[in-house]
């Protein structure tokens, strides 16, 4: 039996939605894009959402949206992959690492020591789909003693006030958090990646969410970002396509992110079905649950705790007591069988090109901890009952043949 890692979940409904693109003449950036985003609006709950063509790109714009420059620090867990650090420095900003917990989440506690009067902003990570503790977060920005020590230096952040929570939702699109509330709509923005191998995908593509309260206008907020993500041109293609629409204007230094429509398409079918594609991956993770947590040698990811529900985007199991090598060494075993498994994520600080910026590996022991002893197991509604006891014997056997 041969067990694919994450495969994108394409049926004939996905197949018709992007057939229906093709047909129509009209494939980059139009109706398909926007109904996307409203089926992300209504099902996260977000104020406004806005589609563009990576997770990356969509940090990106919003850290220069809000005035990042030399010199200033965003917060970043060091347990995470490249892409929310590197979204900070392609911003012109500093990222600042900070340890996460055992549930694999950053530390609230770390983001407080790590706060300074340079602090801008702060990416939590929502790791595997379950939500960070954004009570503390939020309230820790919003206590007086923070927004004091905050020093405003651009328009934005003097009509924010504060540091800024950008949570990177990457994993996370359809989890909730205390009283239901969807993660999109928890914070100042979030941003749900849909890239191939993520729960809903548009080949590559992001969602950038927007939930600021007033004196912002989350509604203008939307024009005034979509313009931007089109090189802050005044007219899309779909409008200038119209007789007599040609005319144009260039505002501001904008960037080229937009989604296109025959992307768009992909994700579309899948929104319209995406909470039976959760109960599908919530099957799946019970399932590795109920059979895993009845081994001594395993620790089973979080799921449900504290009013917070993953979206059951990954599997991370962890197996105690192991070095990094005998972890790699299981992977060969399970590999032996066919099954495709990963690692989420290597630490940052642990990669070559965040070495040479410094950091070191040793100051973020429970990144480390939770890195050299986790194997992420494939979870994705195509997978049968069968061939998820057959992972599981895979993932039992290949323990028991190391470390007999």
């Amino acid at each position: 039996m041969k067990i694919s890692f994450a495969p994108p979940y394409i049926n004939e409904d996905v197949i018709n939605e992007v057939t229906d693109s093709l047909r129509s003449g009209w494939i980059t950036t139009g109706p398909k894009v926007k109904a996307l985003e409203e089926e992300i609006k209504k099902f996260s709950g977000a104020q406004e959402v806005l589609c563009v063509n990576s997770w990356t790109s969509g940090a990106i714009m919003m850290l220069r949206w809000l005035g990042i420059k030399e010199g200033d620090e965003v917060i970043v867990p060091a347990y995470t992959y490249s892409a929310t650090a590197l979204a900070v420095y392609h911003a012109g900003g500093t990222p600042v690492m900070v340890d996460s917990n055992e549930d694999f989440n950053i530390s609230v506690e770390a983001i407080r020591k790590a706060i300074s009067p340079k602090t801008k902003a702060i990416i939590p990570v929502d790791i595997a789909g379950f939500p960070c503790d954004y009570d503390e977060i939020m309230k820790l920005v919003n206590a007086s003693e923070i927004k004091e020590m905050f020093t405003a230096e651009s328009p934005i952040q003097e009509k924010l006030g504060r540091i800024l929570v950008l949570n990177d939702a990457a994993h996370s699109l359809g989890a909730s958090y205390a009283n239901g509330v969807k993660t999109g709509s928890e914070t100042d923005v979030a941003v749900f990646s849909l890239h191939a191998v993520k729960n809903v995908t548009t080949a590559e593509g992001g969602a950038i969410c927007m939930n600021f309260h007033a004196p912002f206008d989350n509604a203008e907020l939307y024009k005034e970002l979509r313009q931007m993500t089109l090189n802050c041109q005044t007219k899309d293609a779909f409008s200038k396509s119209k007789a007599g629409g040609w005319r144009y204007d260039i505002t501001d230094l904008g960037m080229k992110i937009n989604m296109a429509d025959v992307n768009a398409a992909i994700g579309l079918a899948q929104m319209r079905v995406y909470p039976d594609l959760i109960n599908d991956r919530k099957r799946i993770f019970n399932s590795y649950n109920d059979s895993f947590s009845q081994e001594k040698w395993s620790i089973v990811p979080p799921a449900i705790h504290d009013g917070k529900e993953s979206s059951y985007h990954i599997y991370a199991l962890r197996i105690k007591d192991v070095s990094e090598d005998q972890r790699d060494a299981i992977i060969d075993e399970i590999a032996k069988k066919d099954v495709a498994v990963n690692v989420h994520f290597i630490p940052m600080p642990m990669l070559t090109f965040f070495k040479n910026q410094g950091f070191k590996i040793e100051d973020y022991p429970q990144a480390y901890a939770n890195y050299k002893c986790e194997i992420s197991l494939p979870i994705y509604p195509q997978l049968t009952e069968e061939e998820v006891e057959y992972v599981i014997e895979t993932v039992k056997n290949a323990y028991n043949t190391v470390m007999k």
